[in-house]
């Protein structure tokens, strides 16, 4: 059979087989004629898109040539397109911050935990949208910053004259880091905080505490490059410890879960699900690559160089804490692991920016071994921290913040190291004081603990009226420990 023939056999079994829906529909080209009232061509429907993109095009050679293209132009595209991103990516370590906390956790309490590292977020947006970015990065005293208020002022206001980025950039990294800080409150305070009175503390932080002090350092305040010299890149104080230090007080005011700490032996209380809390540190590991390089607020080389830092400590973190553990107890313990690897995160967090390969794997190193001690520690003077939070980001926070002092690749030295000491000491202070008040006020008014009762039976029912879990029996007895 030649291809003439068999091209026309199977031309007529598609006939035959369309002959079906042609027989109740007509086609495409039959309804147009019905409606323009003349033959219809196939040919015209495709110089629609044609006609479309010469008009396109038309448009945007009229538009380059009174704004013709530069490469500053183009740089400044890149570095809003980056930073963007990295905004989205630190945006999303909250799904991290709340897989690791619930997973940590026991499973009566997951909705309330879920729910908190959801909705803060939201909060930490309209506080720093309302006040808290003028307080960080207005202009004014080198003490707080000022004007601005409501993201109304113009790139002056913020100190964005002299630089690439948008003020909207800008504004939604900025605020995805305020978010951060909030959240590692969460976890410090888990398992036993009245809802209402931890979303009053997010917007107190996020709004007043952590802009007054991140405005020292990177709103060009007194303690920071324009100031005394204190380095922070990305915020191992800035950031963590200041939400360690918050988390502390409330931990402290607070008081241990029912059952944490009985004749004076430390009872563990394990969490329910360690699948989610490693997804959880996987999210966050991958979350940190707009954490670290996006504080660069550039696309330019440097980027991927703070991203092998990052990686390498995180790593680095992770074994340490791994062989630590390991050595100290007799087997491997996952949650050190995790705890490892957000420990060499944070530690980097401060000089990722400018110390070496080497020095990015020792700080790693030395960050995974202090926050399996750490987490020893805290249990010996009874604050109970379910997640190990202040652990990582307060302790760890603080080591990150010193090591820049020590292997910082052009600054590094005694006087740097004392800068770096006394950053610390001043932002932890500050930071302690106003956080007890907030603390204080709301126990006072609203009160800050849920009730024994509440707490034995869950946050999920005492709080939401819901369980995460629907079904599956929960054991409340052993001192709620279970």
């Amino acid at each position: 059979m030649s291809r003439l023939v068999l091209r026309k056999k199977m031309k007529s079994q598609r006939r035959r087989a369309s002959s079906g829906w042609r027989a109740y529909a007509p086609p495409f080209s039959e309804m147009l004629e019905n409606i323009l009232g003349r033959k219809f061509s196939w040919g015209w429907l495709a110089c629609i898109p044609l006609a479309l993109a010469i008009v396109a095009c038309w448009n945007v050679a009229a538009h380059a040539q009174d704004t013709p293209v530069t490469a500053e132009s183009v740089q400044a595209v890149l570095d809003n397109i980056w930073v963007l991103i990295a905004a989205i990516l630190v945006i999303f370590m909250n799904a991290g911050f709340g897989m690791l906390e619930t997973g940590f956790c026991r499973q009566k309490n997951a909705v309330n935990i879920l729910t908190k590292n959801l909705i803060v977020f939201a909060l930490a947006t309209l506080a720093f949208w309302a006040i808290g970015f003028s307080f960080m990065f207005g202009g004014g005293s080198p003490v707080i910053g000022a004007g601005g208020f409501f993201l109304t002022g113009d790139k002056a206001t913020y100190g964005l004259d002299g630089g690439t980025l948008t003020i909207a950039v800008f504004f939604l990294f900025q605020a995805a880091f305020a978010g951060t800080a909030a959240t590692i409150v969460s976890g410090c305070v888990a398992e036993r905080i009245q809802f209402n009175s931890f979303l009053i503390f997010s917007l107190l932080i996020t709004g007043i505490a952590y802009p007054i002090s991140g405005h020292w350092v990177w709103g060009g305040g007194w303690l920071g490059p324009d100031g005394l010299g204190f380095s922070d890149f990305a915020g191992s104080t800035v950031v963590h410890s200041v939400g360690g230090w918050a988390g502390l007080m409330g931990a402290a005011f607070l008081g241990p879960r029912i059952g944490k700490y009985q004749d004076g032996q430390v009872s563990a209380i394990p969490g329910h699900n360690m699948s989610i809390s490693t997804l959880g540190c996987l999210i966050l590991w991958i979350g940190w690559f707009g954490f670290n390089p996006g504080s660069q607020l550039a696309a330019d080389n440097l980027v991927p160089y703070i991203a092998v830092t990052t990686n390498l400590a995180a790593a680095a973190g992770g074994v340490a804490a791994t062989g630590a553990s390991w050595a100290l107890n007799g087997k491997p313990d996952l949650s050190m692991v995790i705890n490892g690897i957000l420990a060499g995160l944070v530690g980097i967090t401060a000089g990722c920016a400018n110390v070496s390969y080497l020095s990015a794997v020792i700080i790693g190193l030395i960050a995974g071994v202090i926050v399996v001690f750490a987490v020893g520690f805290f249990d010996s003077i009874k604050i109970d921290d379910p997640v190990g939070a202040l652990s990582v980001h307060l302790v760890c926070g603080i080591w990150g913040t010193l090591a820049v002092g020590i292997f910082d690749k052009d600054i590094a030295g005694f006087g740097q190291f004392m800068v770096q000491l006394l950053g610390v000491g001043v932002i932890g202070l500050f930071t302690v004081v106003l956080s007890s008040v907030f603390w204080l006020i709301l126990r006072a008014t609203l009160g800050i603990r849920v009730t024994p009762e509440e707490e034995m039976k869950g946050l999920d029912i005492g709080e939401h009226g819901m369980e995460a879990y629907s079904g599956f029996l929960k054991d409340t007895s052993d001192m709620g420990v279970s």
